[in-house]
């Protein structure tokens, strides 16, 4: 640590410069109650937050819900399957998940599965673009998608009943309430989804044979307000999965995978009007099986423990907004091929906001890690804003950011032979992003453009001797433009809205001049609704440009455009109780497409809703 003597007396010494300057009064409450909030002060740069009417659409997996509302593309080994992102144009382990504030990147794969979460229960679904590896930690390269629960502190209880039914036999179950009062407030989310899910490929005889899966996903939290200045919350979600793994078109599978995530995390904040004190206790478990012949007992394992403590401290003054922040994990892994490991890391950040007026905000940020089985670089990031009046802002970003290797990455065991690489290094990169919004009553319009240059990108690629192991080789230079465009019209009790995007992405390997795989230059995404008193009509549409499926750019995957269209009716029942009946069509259009080579996606099929909330 004594390289880095420069970056704690730094630290110190801001903290104690600002700690004797002037405060105003605030209102911290609700910033108290909303964990992730580094979202909030932190992230000056371009974050969509996904409105319930979405999440309700496209509520059954984190997937289905970005695939339509995002510029972020998918990749799926069949519906249902393992489901993975490429966040402008950056891979998979490169995109931190963020759950109430903490990072739950798996520590063996580096990545969070996207049809392991569902949306549906929680309060706040964001999803914010570039780099953020100084806030979130290890993977928040090309960004970086936020679930938060949200507590209530008053009097209320709802409760929300969802029953679906669809092609494929496909049964959907979803409960959820949330229950409180002034001092104590409750919620629960329970989801269980099952499907055989042998849907035909179309242009062939075949189905999706080894298919079907069922799941469980469970949340939970729980708020108390100890006294006018103190709050304790809780916060847990399980996942159960059972899948049969998908074959593709050219190889069938007999394979089986079960996977169990626990995620508890408990938050005690002492507040006044000036500073706010957090400490959170976290435990994260995650655990798989798999079975190459589910008709066999024979299965792999891997599975993690992970313990965490965090110190938030922020005060607020005048114009400044300075946020400390301490983390300390402790990890513990094993499996099958993989050599029992542990890793420490002690993570230290400096988060630095000011209003020098009305119109200029701007922020610095810094953060180092001392980990005990590497080197971590000290990352940082530059923003600022200029709001020319309400309507109209320009912003600006600069970062550099990191991905952690992972256990099996560091310590995986192939073949008697060690297949980790005890020296890989993370892997980093420098960002560069402007953007810029017009805001109206009636329409939101809004830009940017970014680029990224990653460093030491790690493959996974043969030795002398045979044996796969990970190398830091690549370095690749993404860069593009997106662009929204939200339009809105009311006539009475007649409501017209229509929702775009544009993501404009290029994605190349520096060494080779070739681009990275599955990386659509092109993606488009289109909602269109119209609602007339109790009834609502919607229209989704998502287009993807064809992708590269071999690093040497001789295969591709053609191009595909995906709709749905929903018809729903909404009533009441004696002023207390609220009926919606919907009818879904998925794929409306019976494309026959991949997202990933040789394993289809379903064809036309149909979904039927009811849900009840009191």
């Amino acid at each position: 640590m004594r390289d880095n003597k420069p970056f704690l007396i730094i630290l110190v010494f801001l903290c104690t410069l600002f700690g004797n300057a002037q405060q105003d009064s605030i209102t911290v409450l609700d910033e108290v109650i909303l964990t992730d909030v580094r979202l909030l002060h932190f992230s000056n740069g371009k974050v969509d937050v996904l409105k319930d009417s979405l999440v309700d659409r496209n509520g059954s997996s984190l997937t289905d819900l970005l695939q339509f509302n995002s510029n972020i593309y998918l990749k799926e080994n069949g519906l249902g399957m393992i489901s993975s992102p490429s966040f402008r144009g950056t891979n998979a382990s490169q995109t931190a998940v963020i759950w109430n504030g903490i990072n739950i990147n798996s520590q063996l794969t580096g990545q969070v599965d996207f049809n392991t979460i569902v949306p549906r229960n929680y309060g706040s679904i964001s999803v914010r673009s570039g780099g953020g590896s100084v806030q979130f930690g290890s993977g928040a390269i090309g960004g970086s998608v936020h679930l938060n629960d949200l507590f209530r502190f008053d009097k209320h209880s709802e409760h929300e009943l969802l029953f679906s039914y669809g092609s494929f036999d496909t049964k959907n179950f979803n409960y959820r309430t949330s229950i409180g009062s002034k001092k104590t407030t409750v919620g629960l989310g329970i989801n269980y989804l099952e499907s055989e899910n042998d849907y035909k490929y179309l242009g062939t005889d075949q189905r999706n044979e080894n298919g079907a899966f069922n799941n469980v996903n469970i949340n939970a939290n729980i708020g108390h307000e100890i006294n006018d200045s103190q709050l304790l919350k809780f916060y847990h979600n399980t996942f159960i999965g059972d899948r049969d793994f998908s074959g593709t078109i050219t190889a069938p599978s007999n394979s089986n995978y079960r996977d169990y995530n626990s995620r508890n995390l408990l938050e005690w904040s002492h507040f006044n009007e000036k500073r706010i004190h957090r400490v959170k206790l976290g435990y994260l478990y995650e655990k798989y099986k798999y079975y190459d012949n589910k008709e066999r007992e024979d299965f792999s394992f891997g599975n993690t423990n992970t313990f965490l403590i965090n110190y938030d401290y922020k005060i607020n003054f005048k114009d400044i907004v300075l946020n400390g922040i301490a983390d300390y994990s402790y990890i513990e892994a094993k499996g099958t091929s993989l050599e029992n490991g542990t890793r420490k890391t002690l993570a230290t950040t400096l988060l630095f906001k000011h209003n020098l007026s009305e119109k200029v905000t701007y922020g610095a940020n810094l953060r180092k890690e001392f980990i005990n089985d590497y080197k971590s670089p000290f990352v940082y990031s530059l923003n600022a804003r200029y709001s020319f009046n309400s309507h109209h802002t320009i912003y600006l970003n600069a970062s550099k950011n990191y991905r952690v290797p992972t256990f099996n990455e560091v310590y995986w065991i192939l073949g008697g032979g060690s297949g980790g690489n005890p020296d890989i290094r993370p892997e980093s990169s420098l960002q560069a992003e402007i953007g810029q919004t017009f805001k109206k009553e009636k329409y939101t319009f809004q830009w940017a453009a970014f680029y990224i240059n990653s460093e030491d990108l790690i493959q996974w690629r043969p030795n002398d001797m045979g044996i796969w192991t990970p190398i830091n080789i690549n370095n690749a230079s993404n860069y593009g433009l997106e662009v929204s465009l939200e339009l809105a019209e009311k006539w009475g009790n007649r409501h017209l809205t229509w929702k775009n995007s544009y993501a404009l992405t290029k994605a190349v390997d520096s060494e080779t001049n070739k681009s990275l795989m599955y990386v659509p230059e092109h993606k488009v995404t289109s909602i269109l609704t119209y609602a007339y008193s109790n009834w609502r009509l919607f229209y989704q549409l998502f287009v993807n440009s064809s992708v590269f499926i071999t690093s040497d750019n001789s295969e591709s995957l053609s191009g595909y455009a995906v709709s749905n269209l929903g018809l729903s009716r909404s009533f009441k029942i004696k002023e207390k109780m609220n009926i919606e009946t919907s009818l879904q069509i998925n794929n409306l259009f019976n494309k026959n497409y991949q997202n990933v080579a040789f394993r289809p996606m379903p064809n036309r099929n149909v979904q039927l809703k009811l849900k009840f909330k009191i």
